[in-house]
């Protein structure tokens, strides 16, 4: 019967996508088993320190210790208080949910990047941020997003920076 609903249940989103009610990538978007929010998302590292396990335990091995507070991070899986997650370099593995934040930021990933005052080329320039920065994400159009780095904030454009989906609108 739980097999049957579920099957019931996607096969209406998938309906409802085609019938133009939502967005068919959304509706077809995998949700985590733990916290029914979306998988994959992005979230950040609330804590300065934080240990990268082989599995989602105490007892797995840690392979590696990330070291920057604010870092974003991917969720690609959930399994009880543990989320694997993997970083820009595609590096991953698994923490305990306590050390990660639903805080959004972004890692600028082109040196000199441009806050606009706009979301707009010919806005006049505000900052510039170095290459490996990480800024707090506010919103996001379609091209652009606005961010907050060292007292400053301005819009730049989406592709020069990770922890962003290309599609992704945010208000």
């Amino acid at each position: 019967m739980i097999g049957t609903m579920k099957g019931w249940v996607a096969a209406a989103a998938l309906a409802l996508a085609v019938s133009g009610g939502v967005d068919a990538a959304q509706a077809a978007q995998e949700r985590g088993a733990v916290t029914n929010l979306p998988i994959p998302r992005f979230v950040s590292m609330k804590a300065s320190e934080g240990n990268v396990r082989r599995g989602p335990s105490l007892t797995h091995r840690i392979d590696w210790v990330y070291k920057r507070r604010d870092m974003p991070l991917e969720v690609t899986a959930e399994y009880g208080h543990w989320r694997r997650v993997r970083d820009r370099d595609g590096a991953g593995g698994w923490v305990h949910y306590s050390l990660l934040s639903g805080v959004r930021t972004v890692l600028v990933e082109q040196d000199m990047l441009e806050l606009h005052s706009r979301p707009e080329d010919k806005a006049p320039v505000v900052a510039k941020l170095a290459l490996g920065v990480i800024a707090r994400l506010g919103e996001c159009e379609t091209d652009w997003c606005e961010l907050t780095a060292g007292g400053y904030s301005g819009w730049a454009v989406k592709r020069a920076m990770w922890g962003v989906d290309p599609a992704e609108l945010r208000e």
